[in-house]
């Protein structure tokens, strides 16, 4: 709107001076009047003024049209929405729901609650419609003596109020005050970490090496003052990525002769062996040395597969190797940004990369795993290796000195985060360890929830096997009792155990019981603004996802459950604690050109590496192009989650009970809350499993 610029008073005053004068003409058209007002002339009609009963239709008849407008316009998106959830439900399969068979048991104490809380549901709205608003009131008078009793129902109801309040509610207020300490230690926690971060990027504080670490020697030819390194790239069944993640590693920038690429294949599929196989025969035929390892016994998952290729014989010749899994891509310039840092640093065992995703804008789920994960990368490892010399190897995107891992003890079968072990026990002997935050490689993060969740399984069980083999360990080493103190109550218990206890007991168990035991009910400070303020801190590192901080912090509490029960599982042995599930792939290219340059290459050189094969592999290599070639028949599904949708409906149940009591913040969190995890429960977000 245009500024206005009041200039009456003024002209008041000038035009006030001298005799008022009227004149007149003989055939006048028009007059000049004095106006005593000179705004009164432009003063609004009265609303009531001009108007008549035509006119008040008209504008009734307007405004119920832009009414009825807007309200097609919400049914028309919440009829679409309901198109769309039909539409991707109808892929459920008839087989389709998540096995329950190994940890049955919280789906049963879910279960459990919410048959509770219905029935006292059922039974509060009763209370409510007969007029007891005892809950809503809590200074009302409960009525005690027999002729206050109205009915044996009512007897009933204040039955209960009394077994609430001396009973229930006490274990309640101090499980709430236990889980609330815990979770303002770990926001402490937390917020430490981002000081630290910020701290990092104030004074710039970065590995550095040297400008020249090694001689400038051609690389196709030999580079004595370059280390041998070995490359290996384990994987099972990797059809989608097993290609791309070959060719950018069989362009590492690296003396030839100092480099041996191992393709660590533990499919089971004789058809992807083949793929590849004849992939690794093609980079052969082109110089590059890379051999292909199959095993015959597979055993002990990822780990097991890295302790075999470790005990070949050649192994010995090599000081380093570096370790990629199948959907990872790495730069050209990989190796010589991260093994000169060994160089004069005796005591340095490892070099850790950060991860860079590129499918993280795929859909919401992609999204929000990028917050976790940026937070993971820039927060927590970065602050750790820069302070404490000491963070949990990633399992891939990372280069490892070879006398590192066997003074350690090598690769362990023991746990489902071997990744994890080694670089807890390879702390206990005294190695410190890097992290290059400006050294990325690219990745993929599960598109589906299926996945994201058998991954996330896998992180929180595994932790809690390791944690309970390896506390003796700790506690006999020789290392400073500070850095036990770490390792323990830190690394182990803050971050692994007490975090996912506390969401999934606090948000998902205490918070509905509360409401309908409102003796106990939540400050709302702890499910509101704590809550907002930590997400505001998880997203610090990925800016440009602000406007899912909402989701964000509603999907965190619906993975809790997951946490949770996979958290149980390692620590007491439950369940599917030792299950290894390979996390599906979908196979997207980091760079457009990036197969495209591959298969220009291959095509110039094909000649030359049909000269060199024999009849045999030149029949194979023909099978194989006609195996790309055939299409492959993919089919989504749906499945379903019943402990999410256990939980949707306990909390939904939870919400309108809150309605009852008038409690506002309560009620939204609840309701909103509910329906993330209906939406979770139903495979309504990420993409469809194949």
């Amino acid at each position: 709107m245009a500024p206005r610029f009041d200039f009456s008073d003024l002209w008041v005053k000038e035009t006030r001076r001298g005799t008022p004068v009227v004149v007149k003409m003989e055939n006048p058209n028009y007059s000049i009047v004095e106006v005593e007002e000179p705004d009164s002339a432009f003063q609004p009609m009265e609303k009531s003024r001009g108007k008549n009963a035509k006119q008040v239709t008209w504008v009734l008849l307007l405004k119920a049209h832009k009414a009825v407008g807007c309200l097609t316009w919400l049914a028309t998106v919440f009829w679409s929405l309901l198109g769309s959830v039909k539409r991707r439900l109808s892929f459920t399969h008839p087989l389709g729901s998540e096995r329950l068979d190994r940890d049955r048991w919280l789906f049963s104490a879910i279960k459990l609650f919410l048959a509770t809380s219905l029935a006292i549901l059922g039974f509060e709205l009763v209370a409510y419609y007969r007029g007891w608003h005892y809950f809503k009131n809590p200074n009302l008078h409960i009525p005690t003596s027999k002729l206050e009793i109205q009915s044996l129902f009512h007897l009933l109801y204040v039955g209960w109020l009394s077994l609430r309040a001396d009973y229930i509610a006490p274990p309640i207020k101090a499980l709430s005050k236990f889980c609330i300490v815990l979770f303002l230690v770990q926001s402490v926690d937390r917020l430490i970490l981002c000081l630290g971060c910020f701290w990092i990027k104030f004074k710039k504080i970065k590995p550095r090496i040297n400008d020249e670490p090694f001689r400038n020697d051609d690389v196709e030819g030999s580079g004595s003052e370059y280390p041998m390194v070995l490359v290996q790239i384990p994987m099972c069944n990797e059809r989608e990525v097993y290609e791309q993640s070959m060719s950018a590693v069989c362009q590492l920038d690296w003396p030839k002769d100092r480099l041996l690429i191992q393709v660590l294949d533990d499919s089971d599929d004789e058809s992807i062996q083949q793929l590849i196989r004849a992939e690794v025969t093609k980079w052969s035929q082109k110089g590059v040395n890379i051999i292909y390892r199959h095993r015959l016994v597979r055993t002990g998952y990822k780990a097991g597969n890295l302790k075999s290729a470790m005990s070949c014989d050649y192994v010995e010749a090599y000081e380093f190797v570096a370790i990629f899994d199948a959907d990872f891509q790495p730069n050209s310039d990989f190796l010589k940004l991260t093994v000169p840092h060994f160089k004069e640093k005796p005591e340095l065992g490892l070099v850790q990369a950060r991860w860079a995703f590129v499918n993280k804008d795929e859909n919401l789920l992609t999204r929000l795993q990028n917050i976790n994960l940026c937070f993971h990368f820039e927060v927590e490892q970065q602050v750790n290796g820069v302070f404490l010399n000491f963070f949990g190897f990633n399992g891939t995107a990372g280069v490892w000195r070879i006398k590192a891992l066997e003074e350690s003890g090598g690769w362990l079968e023991r746990t489902t985060v071997e990744d994890m072990d080694i670089a807890v026990r390879a702390h206990l002997h005294g190695w410190k360890f890097i992290y290059l935050n400006d050294v990325k490689v690219l990745c993929e993060v599960p598109e589906s929830y299926e996945a994201y969740k058998k991954q996330q399984h896998r992180w929180h069980s595994g932790p809690m096997q390791l944690f309970r083999l390896c506390l003796r360990s700790i506690l006999t080493s020789k290392i400073a009792m500070w850095k036990k103190a770490n390792l323990i109550l830190l690394f182990f218990l803050l971050r692994k155990l007490i975090l996912p206890f506390y969401s999934f007991t606090l948000f998902c168990v205490i918070l509905p019981i509360t409401m309908f035991v409102p003796e106990a009910e939540l400050p709302v400070w702890v499910i509101c603004y704590i809550p907002i303020f930590m997400s505001l801190l998880n997203i610090l590192p990925a800016p440009k996802s602000f406007p899912f901080i909402v989701p964000y912090l509603l999907f965190e509490n619906t993975m809790s459950v997951t946490k949770f029960n996979a958290m149980v599982s390692g620590l007491f042995q439950l369940g599917s604690s030792y299950e290894w599930i390979v996390t599906k792939k979908a196979g997207r290219s980091s760079e457009s050109d990036l197969l495209g340059l591959t298969d220009i290459e291959s095509k110039k050189m094909a000649n030359q590496i049909l000269r060199g094969v024999s009849d045999s592999e030149l029949l194979e290599i023909g099978q194989v192009e006609e195996q790309k070639k055939q299409p492959v028949s993919v089919k989504k599904t749906n499945k379903i989650f019943h402990k999410e949708l256990a939980l949707a409906f306990l909390l939904l149940t939870a919400a309108v009970r809150s309605l009852l009591a008038s409690q506002g913040v309560h009620f939204y969190f609840l309701l909103f809350q509910g329906l993330t995890f209906l939406l979770v429960g139903l495979d309504l977000i990420g993409e469809q499993m194949r």
